[in-house]
């Protein structure tokens, strides 16, 4: 519809496979597998439940009638006994054990649970498929020198790829806690109004090892390794802020790399993909923006700033719990996930066709190279027979007077032609350019990126096989 607000992140970033897992269709149809799954082990459990029922509950899992759902919300207002309702009206036989002893957190918190824990194993994927082209990046480019930065002004060299290790050492350290947290996430089970099961000891007659095992069996088939054995009417709101954390995270991870290429790019050293027709100013048809990676920072901040949202909807939840978490929770989650989804497909597809300008690269280095190498120079110039001291307070005011013919005159650094002309170095430029070959300031960065990506990447990336065979996802603009 063109007349009402649309989701960008629904509309031109995310991915189909994120957009489906936050979708009404999989929210329902995950209600309704767990209605099946907590039918089935009543069953078993000995309630009054018969296989023809569970069996009419599964006919119906997927196919849901969502217009008298919203029918009866609009009289009933409660999303839960609605689609309780709308269930009930494809299942006449099942309509009267469905939801039996749940309370509304039972499908509304549980399915939370299973749309993050996917989400986070969707997240992994894409974030090692960026891992994996930032390798390849690395690799390529381990022994290509660059002129290094600290505070943004020129320090000793790195190499190009040195600097990509930097970016994938930050996202190592995302994909750890992504690990960690789908193994420990849990799910809620089957707790009651209030978490004290008090439903399910009517139904079982207070038989309590047959409610736990009812907790367990509904756990399992939901696909967790534990559960929680203390909640209120919901699960813990901590659990949303820890999820929040870890999408924080890869963003702050995504942003420094994104920032990194629009630096370099204004640099002109290495550049994201530009396609043949793109355009980069509506007025000024020369330039080359760096829009993917202004993007992914954008995002970044949205999600970034999400963090807060959930540690303000923890913090103030009442006793068992208060209601204000709910329209919290259906933006700030969902937007979480498919705003990092956008992130990576965007990361992935500048990391896959970065461009490398060396000319340039060596230019930058060479404007600065000449007062980097002073200390090699003066070194040579006591192998010749000079005195260190005095080398030492020549080389320092030729250093300020090239700086000034840089800053002030807007030349060319002409420090090393000062260091030829004067007699007390007796150099030749035979000897400068040994001096000054630029394998010999990089130190052990091409060794350094070799076994990084040997000893702590590739393990990493061999742990899982499924972020192989996911497509690349489609950059809508």
């Amino acid at each position: 519809m063109r007349d009402e607000y649309e989701n960008p992140l629904n509309t031109r970033y995310a991915s189909k496979e994120m957009r489906f897992l936050f979708s009404p269709q999989y929210k329902f149809q995950t209600w309704r597998k767990l209605w099946i799954i907590l039918a089935q082990s009543e069953m078993e459990l000995g309630l009054p439940i018969t296989q023809e029922q569970v069996d009419e509950l599964k006919s119906h899992e997927k196919d849901i009638n969502f217009d008298v759902a919203e029918a009866e919300e609009k009289r009933r207002r409660h999303d839960v006994m609605s689609h309780v309702y709308a269930y009930g009206v494809q299942c006449p036989k099942a309509k009267g054990i469905i939801h039996l002893g749940a309370t509304s957190a039972f499908v509304g918190d549980n399915t939370d649970l299973i749309q993050m824990q996917q989400g986070l194993v969707y997240v992994r994927r894409r974030l090692m498929r960026v891992i994996d082209k930032l390798s390849e990046f690395a690799l390529k480019y381990k022994e290509m020198p660059q002129l290094g930065a600290t505070h943004f002004q020129a320090a000793q060299l790195t190499t190009v790829g040195k600097r990509a290790c930097l970016w994938i050492q930050d996202l190592l350290i995302d994909l750890e806690e992504i690990e960690f947290l789908i193994e420990v996430l849990p799910f809620r089970g089957v707790k009651g109004t209030t978490g004290t099961q008090a439903s399910f000891m009517d139904l079982f007659n207070g038989d309590e090892e047959k409610i736990c095992e009812l907790d367990r069996r509904v756990t399992e088939r939901a696909g967790f390794k534990r559960c929680l054995s203390i909640t209120g009417q919901t699960y813990t709101r901590k659990w949303d802020n820890r999820v929040s954390q870890v999408l924080s995270g890869i963003s702050q991870s995504l942003h420094k790399f994104a920032t990194d290429m629009r630096l370099m790019q204004g640099n002109k050293e290495v550049e994201e993909p530009f396609e043949s027709t793109q355009i980069g100013s509506s007025a000024m048809a020369y330039k080359r923006n760096p829009m993917r990676s202004e993007r992914i920072c954008s995002l970044a901040r949205f999600v970034m700033s999400l963090e807060t949202s959930t540690a303000i909807t923890q913090s103030v939840q009442w006793f068992e719990r208060t209601l204000d978490d709910s329209a919290n929770k259906r933006l700030a989650i969902p937007q979480a996930f498919l705003a990092v989804d956008s992130m990576l497909i965007i990361a992935e597809n500048i990391s896959t066709g970065l461009v490398v300008y060396p000319k340039v690269i060596e230019k930058r280095i060479r404007a600065e190279l000449p007062f980097m190498a002073t200390e090699n120079i003066i070194m040579e110039g006591v192998k010749k027979g000079g005195d260190r001291q005095e080398l030492h307070e020549e080389i320092r005011q030729m250093s300020m007077e090239a700086g000034k013919v840089v800053k002030v005159e807007g030349r060319d650094n002409d420090l090393l032609d000062r260091i030829l002309k004067n007699p007390k170095f007796s150099m030749t430029r035979e000897d400068l350019e040994k001096i000054l070959d630029l394998k010999k300031f990089v130190g052990r960065a091409p060794s350094q990126v070799s076994l990084f990506i040997e000893n702590e990447v590739r393990p990493e990336l061999n742990k899982y096989n499924d972020w192989k065979s996911v497509d690349a996802g489609e950059l809508k603009v």
